[in-house]
């Protein structure tokens, strides 16, 4: 099979596809040809070497989407539709940068939705990821005002959609002017140019703070975002977009507010499939676009992340397999 297996860090350019063995089914373990998967931020992490975690040579990718090609001695059925993301995938075994994957099957998960291969790759990680933070660790509700940091993501963009679905006034965030209009036309109540004046800006609107924080940039901003927060108001770090894992001197009782909260979300540290299921019919429901920057084939791999590191794709980048 067609597969991008990584045996040391590299440039975007430097991803070549190879020839590797189809995985040999295991118990507990089923076989998933792939049909698409999205492109994310870690995986260029990975890639540079950044992810010290994982041990290589490694094919790379968190999440796809696709049939069950042998159901092994589980439950399902070959030819089914499911979906993988997190977990291990492309960090601790290999990943979706294939054509064919062998996944733990207490890690799959069908899909009963007849949503095309393209637009259903791009929701597990980007949409899972802000649903499950806005609506089970940010507990969101329609009255919130919500701050999404680092807003012209591809996590922002599906959060700002999201949020504005069931009405909550939403104020999102970018580094690039340029990128003011596309937030507001995706829905955003208010976008603020993040500099070092966003404070001052958000209570220029907002003289009390908000009273929900989605954190995307990390660690970077993650003092500066804690100071906009309202009484009683939480914070939910998702993203570590600027690229930096530790924060160093920080001072839980000095940093965090008194009477505001303080937590994180991980997809791969709690999956919860009914959440799964509730964001599917939630786009469904709504009728939600979903934001498809650029479509590649496994062999435009390079391309893929060339344009993600570009930070110019304004959607989910996905790849596809005939």
């Amino acid at each position: 099979m067609k597969a991008i297996l990584l045996d040391k860090a590299c440039s975007a350019q430097e991803l070549v596809v190879r020839e590797v063995p189809i995985p040999r089914v295991k118990s507990g373990w089923v076989l998933v040809k792939i049909k698409a998967f999205g492109i994310n931020r870690s995986e260029i992490f990975t890639r540079q070497g950044d992810s010290p975690s994982v041990k290589l040579p490694r094919i790379i990718g968190i999440e796809c989407v696709g049939e069950i090609a042998d159901p092994s001695d589980s439950s399902f059925q070959k030819g089914q539709r499911v979906v993988s993301l997190m977990g291990g995938l492309g960090r601790e075994f290999d990943g979706s940068y294939a054509e064919y994957a062998l996944i733990p099957s207490t890690q799959v998960y069908p899909i009963n939705h007849e949503m095309d291969w393209v637009k259903l790759a791009a929701i597990p990680e980007m949409y899972y990821t802000a649903y499950a933070s806005l609506l089970d660790s940010l507990m969101l509700k329609k009255e919130d005002i919500l701050l999404i940091r680092g807003g012209t993501s591809s996590v922002g963009i599906a959060a700002l959609q999201l949020a504005k679905s069931i009405g909550v006034t939403v104020v999102s965030t970018t580094r690039d002017k340029n990128k003011v209009d596309l937030l507001k036309q995706h829905g955003a109540d208010f976008v603020l140019v993040d500099n070092e004046n966003i404070q001052s800006q958000l209570y220029s609107i907002f003289p009390h703070g908000v009273n929900k924080i989605l954190e995307l940039v990390g660690t970077v901003t993650l003092k500066n975002s804690l100071g906009m927060l309202a009484e009683r108001g939480i914070l939910c770090m998702t993203g570590i977009l600027g690229g930096k894992w530790v924060l160093e001197n920080f001072e839980p009782m000095v940093d965090t507010p008194s009477g505001t909260y303080f937590t994180q979300f991980d997809s791969g540290e709690n999956f919860k499939d009914q959440l799964l299921t509730d964001l599917l019919h939630h786009i469904s429901q709504f009728q939600m676009e979903i934001p498809i920057a650029r479509v590649f084939t496994l062999d435009e791999i390079s391309q893929a992340h060339l344009l993600m590191e570009s930070n110019t794709a304004n959607g989910k980048i996905v790849v596809v397999n005939p």
